[in-house]
């Protein structure tokens, strides 16, 4: 599921990137919870929080449904 995941966020970065920013794959929870950690301008931006819902999270969860929750670590 890690790989998959991974796939993911490689569709997302060049978006994180081309402002600055990027996101780190942390961990898989076998529970269905990723945890990732946002880098370069995303860190500290007052939207990430928006970016990792409306942006992070919804990719992940179109590729691998079996994701729950995405945070931030």
């Amino acid at each position: 599921m890690k790989e998959k995941v991974q796939k993911a966020i490689e569709i997302i970065r060049p978006n994180l990137q081309a402002d600055g920013g990027d996101v780190e794959l942390v961990d898989v929870s076998p529970d269905g919870i990723v945890k990732v950690k946002l880098t370069g301008a995303c860190h500290g931006c007052p939207m990430a929080q928006m970016t990792l819902k409306a942006g992070i999270e919804k990719v992940i969860k179109a590729q691998v449904p079996e994701i729950k929750e995405v945070v931030a670590v």
